[in-house]
This record gives C-alpha cells, sequence and structure tokens, in this order.
C-alpha cells in the first residue's frame, strides 16, 4: 500500500472514529431519558435538546428513536480495523483482534453506554424483535468482511456460519455483560473468540 493510500485510510479511520463518538453520545443522552421517563414517552425532538443538537443534526446520524438503539456507530470502525489485519490470520483471528482494537479505543463510558442500550433492547418487547433484523443484517456485513478477505462468496454456507458464529459469541458476551457490570468486556469477547478459534475444549 501507497503511502498515499495508507494516510487517506487513515483519515478516514479518524473520520468515523469522530462520528461513531458522536453518535454514542446522542445514545447516552437518550438512554437517560428512557431511564427517566420511558421509551414510548421520550420523543425525539427531546434527545435532540438533551444532546445539544439540532432535530436535522439529530437524522444525520439515525433515522428514528428506535435506531437510536439498533445502529451500531462501531461498524465502520470494526471494518476498518478488520482490514489492517495481516493477510496470513485466519478470519476468525482477524475479527478478534479487530473487535478487540476497537474496544481499546472506546472510554468507560461508552462501554456503560453499549451496555445500558442492549440492556433496554431486551427488557423492551418491540426492540428486542426489532434486535432480530440488526442482528441479521450484522450476519450479512461480517459474511462480506470474511468474504472479502477469502475469496469465499458470501453466500457460501461455510462464510454465514462462520459470520453467524461470531454474532453469537458478541450476543453471549453483551448479555452475560450486561448481567455483570463489573466483568471486562473487551477480556470476555478476546477470551470467547479464542476458544472458538480453538475449537471450544469443553
Amino acid at each position: 500500500m501507497s503511502r498515499l493510500a495508507s494516510d487517506d485510510k487513515q483519515r478516514k479511520g479518524l473520520r468515523e472514529r469522530k462520528k461513531a463518538k458522536a453518535m454514542a453520545e446522542v445514545q447516552k443522552h437518550a438512554l437517560r431519558l428512557f431511564r427517566e421517563q420511558g421509551y414510548k414517552a421520550t420523543t425525539v425532538e427531546q434527545i435532540a435538546e438533551a444532546a445539544e443538537i439540532s432535530y436535522s443534526t439529530f437524522f444525520r446520524y439515525f433515522t428514528s428513536k428506535e435506531d437510536v438503539l439498533m445502529v451500531d456507530n462501531y461498524d465502520p470502525v470494526l471494518i476498518a480495523a478488520f482490514e489492517e489485519q495481516p493477510p496470513s490470520l485466519h478470519p476468525v483471528q482477524a475479527l478478534k483482534n479487530a473487535m478487540v482494537a476497537g474496544l481499546a479505543e472506546m472510554s468507560d463510558e461508552e462501554l456503560v453506554t453499549m451496555r445500558e442500550r442492549n440492556e433496554l433492547i431486551m427488557s423492551v418487547p418491540e426492540l428486542r424483535a426489532s434486535s432480530m433484523n440488526n442482528m441479521t443484517q450484522m450476519i450479512q456485513l461480517l459474511s462480506e468482511m470474511i468474504s472479502k478477505r477469502t475469496g469465499r462468496d458470501a453466500s457460501d454456507i461455510t462464510v454465514r456460519s462462520l459470520a453467524g458464529a461470531v454474532m453469537g459469541i458478541n450476543i453471549s458476551v453483551m448479555e452475560y455483560y450486561a448481567q455483570h457490570p463489573e466483568a471486562d468486556f473487551a477480556a470476555l469477547l478476546n477470551e470467547s473468540l479464542s476458544q472458538l478459534d480453538q475449537g471450544f475444549d469443553l
């Protein structure tokens, strides 16, 4: 990769991180309002006012109130970190490194926001149902990332199964973290993905 291309990639990665942090800030205020007023009683206008952004700026980041909880604003950061992994690594190792690297850049406050967002999704029936669609989209994203790395089609059952396994581990770790906030989320994810890579010695 040329130095020019590398610099452009770094600038793009920085922009994505800044956007992700801005979105996380809106999510933080939304979660506070959801706790205080309830999810259904909270409006987009109230979220925008609490986050000190305009109504139109809110829609630069999210398409709806539900999106505040459903959208994972760190997907572009994950993709960039994944693409930076050495080609020699197995896709599971590359995904593990990318996910852990992304978590290392998150503040404690951002991690708390992530946990609280997950708790709310699990507690509101309509949000829990919507999360299934979000999971399917994430499996598709992971499949495309693995496909690009391996040269296999994204619809290949092995690729899809691997993407589904990684997604399943992520969900399991997030649910555990929601119940054990004192745990180290990055360490749990790293350990669980390492077990997947090694075949789960049970």
